[in-house]
């Protein structure tokens, strides 16, 4: 069985062709608007909105040519439904609707959190029940994966999604856009421990996360530091950028560790705690996660970088397993700005939560 999967809910065009033998990547392109947004120091919608269009039907292209296929080899057509910027996600199930209808083959509107959630089974055989820490630009959330589109969520952030504070933290501290990997390598230069950020939540009972009072302090940090000259020293901003990364880990320890308590008590039979999204790429975190894991007798697992990150492989990887359980959408599928993996969650405190 081979997929074709499309992936459009944010800043990157992404098409990929994925089967269920070895190797089961065939082809996956990623075609990066970065250049596009970073003179505006984050993502203009309608601008990523216009790129997919003037792209996807030439990546479509690349990716069969790429995986030696022909339209008559495919099973099916996978593209992100939601959530996401809702104009990047219609060009994207636009195409995929057409394609499926043109060349008859069935239509998978997948969930891009869903894709996230089950990345680790397109690279290992990580089997259900696992624990899930998912962690991105827009999303912040512990989950417990019971089966292809069965999610129970623990936790969630009351407000920003943890990638967003790595991104408003690089930019107070003049590092750019993506905030993560400027933080993550502004840090290897600083000293974690030089300043004293907050760990919002830590200690309290359950699975929520909080990162605004994060991003406040710190700016405060940055205006005390800087004065009237606006402009950080090189090494105050590496040790800013450290003690950030540090003081979000400790925030993202802490709550796991309580998810993973929950977890083991519902589900004895679950060995694994699996880290996927954008932020899992960073391998301070993925250390301490693996290191989290293994005190608590689970096993760890995570995506290669490239596959934490948004792709299509993820899109087509959880279409085909949708195929497999017999999870067809119809070509009247609509869009969602907002879907929620667990729609029986209560929503959080905070009013700005993407779900």
């Amino acid at each position: 069985m081979q997929i074709l999967g499309i992936e459009t809910s944010c800043d990157e065009t992404a098409v990929a062709i994925v089967g269920d033998q070895a190797p089961r990547i065939r082809a996956n392109l990623v075609l990066s608007q970065l250049a596009e947004h970073q003179r505006f120091g984050g993502i203009v919608p309608e601008v990523a909105a216009r790129a997919h269009l003037a792209h996807l039907d030439r990546l479509v292209a690349r990716a069969l040519a790429e995986a030696g296929v022909g339209w008559e080899r495919l099973d099916g057509i996978a593209a992100t439904g939601g959530p996401g910027l809702i104009g990047g996600v219609l060009v994207g199930v636009m195409e995929g609707k057409a394609i499926a209808f043109a060349r008859d083959l069935p239509f998978i509107a997948v969930n891009h959190l869903e894709g996230h959630a089950l990345s680790a089974r397109l690279v290992a055989d990580t089997a259900f029940p696992y624990l899930l820490l998912l962690v991105s630009g827009g999303h912040c959330q512990l989950l417990i994966v019971e089966g292809v589109g069965r999610y129970r969520r623990l936790g969630t952030t009351i407000d920003d999604a943890v990638g967003e504070a790595f991104d408003k933290g690089a930019k107070l501290l003049g590092l750019g856009y993506p905030g993560g990997p400027a933080i993550e390598r502004a840090a290897l230069a600083g000293d974690p421990a030089r300043f004293a950020l907050p760990r919002p939540m830590r200690a309290r009972s359950g699975c929520d996360f909080s990162f605004s009072g994060l991003k406040t302090a710190l700016w405060r940090t940055v205006v005390q530091l800087t004065g009237s000259r606006g402009e950080l020293a090189p090494q105050d901003a590496a040790d800013l950028a450290a003690s950030l990364q540090a003081a979000i880990a400790d925030c993202l320890i802490d709550r796991t560790g309580h998810a993973i308590a929950i977890f083991q008590s519902r589900y004895p039979a679950g060995s694994t705690l699996v880290a996927a999204g954008g932020v899992a790429a960073n391998a301070m975190l993925r250390g301490r996660l693996g290191e989290l894991a293994s005190s608590a007798g689970l096993a760890f697992a995570a995506p290669p970088a490239s596959l934490c990150t948004d792709n299509g492989a993820m899109i087509a990887w959880a279409g085909l397993e949708r195929l497999n359980a017999g999870l067809v959408d119809g070509l009247d599928f609509a869009p969602r700005p907002r879907w929620p993996l667990d729609p029986t969650a209560p929503r959080a405190l905070g009013a700005g939560v993407k779900a």
